[in-house]
């Protein structure tokens, strides 16, 4: 299969005259000139987007119904916006659901489902100060029992967001060494103690600002650790409510580039009619583009990647390309697979968007292909 685009963006640059071959679900040949009959598609192609961290969608939340249809669900869900690689994020919960969870997760890596990059486990091991919506009876230090399910070698990526309030450095040090990619969030804690899991082998930051100890003149805290280190990734929401666009600026300026990655935190009503939902004791309600708890709290986002991106060159004033890398070809990086997926690349996975722009200069997603097949 030949695909052959108006303009291509392959993660470094753009072209007005490649075609794209597609053999077994991986990009087989980039070619100038081609002699086979091929699709013509009218829009700008670019590299699927990744997004880290995927409560839910279409209806369905891993936390509530961790099936193999519920992550198949999600994944048709977020292509409707570009997604073509997620980690189902499972939010704070017992041992047993863990569990539940890594199980399903192995079942579709094992079926080879596609879309899904592995698993992100958002919590237990977080402070209570800094909880958010999750159960506070859950929230726990870290125990043999979870490290045994996190150093499994059949989830694909493992990623784990801790606070250093439940973790210790060499508990962190024993996950990497196992390839465990460890975030730190939802957490209350001085600089001193967070440079000391980055030492031990964190290397990003689940949502950005959100969640966490705050930057002050004398005091750094988690959000001074995550912008003053240029090892580390951080993610971020930009929906214009979790995050403000100022703000948002500044933390784009100071890390590297590469660092600031595009994140939704999105929940079950993405690509969904769904408005209201519970989740354990919250009544979660959509007002107008937000996710709002009983309690008055940000309850994770409505927000899909390609509405990230566009907030990113609104709110960022970033370049079309760098806004697609920061959803693309950075997280891929942070995951430790920029060969197979971020990137529009021979030998790479067939994950590519195709892109409509508006009169308003903002871009929609016409399709998307995951492993050459067509999902939206």
């Amino acid at each position: 299969m030949i695909f052959k685009p108006t303009q291509l963006f392959d993660g470094v640059q753009f072209h007005d005259d490649k075609a794209i071959r597609v053999v077994n679900g991986k990009v087989a040949e980039i070619v100038t000139y081609y002699h086979e009959p091929c699709i013509e598609l009218d829009g700008v192609m670019v590299p699927g987007f990744i997004d880290t961290q995927v409560n839910g969608g279409g209806g369905a939340l891993f936390n509530h119904e961790t099936t193999l249809e519920t992550l198949q669900k999600m994944v048709k869900a977020h292509a409707m916006f570009g997604t073509t690689s997620l980690l189902p994020t499972l939010i704070t919960s017992d041992i047993a659901k863990l569990q539940e969870a890594a199980e399903i997760v192995s079942k579709a890596i094992n079926q080879g489902i596609p879309g899904i990059a592995g698993v992100h486990f958002e919590g237990p091991h977080l402070s209570i100060v800094k909880k958010g919506i999750h159960n506070s009876q859950h929230i726990r230090k870290i125990t043999e029992d979870e490290l045994k399910i996190y150093c499994r070698n059949d989830l694909g990526k493992v990623m784990v967001t801790v606070a250093p309030e439940s973790i210790s450095p060499a508990q962190i040090s024993y996950l990497v060494e196992h390839e465990v990619i460890v975030c730190l969030g939802h957490s209350n804690a001085e600089y001193e103690d967070v440079v000391k899991c980055i030492e031990a082998g964190a290397i990003g930051f689940t949502h950005l600002f959100n969640a966490m100890s705050q930057l002050t003149s004398r005091d750094p805290n988690m959000v001074g650790a995550a912008l003053s280190d240029d090892r580390c990734w951080t993610g971020i929401i930009l929906d214009g409510h979790h995050v403000h666009p100022a703000v948002a600026k500044v933390a784009y300026r100071a890390k590297p580039k590469g660092k600031l990655i595009l994140v939704t935190d999105a929940m079950s009503t993405i690509g969904s009619q769904q408005q209201a939902f519970h989740f354990d004791g919250h009544q979660i309600s959509l007002a107008q583009d937000k996710l709002v708890s009983h309690t008055g709290q940000l309850a994770g986002s409505a927000l899909d990647m390609i509405s990230a991106v566009n907030n990113s060159r609104k709110m960022l004033n970033t370049s079309f390309a760098e806004s697609i890398n920061m959803a693309s070809r950075y997280p891929a990086q942070l995951l430790g697979l920029a060969t197979s997926i971020g990137q529009i690349a021979v030998g790479a996975d067939a994950n590519f968007v195709l892109l409509g722009q508006e009169s308003n200069g903002e871009y929609h997603v016409k399709n998307t292909w995951v492993q050459g097949e067509q999902f939206y």
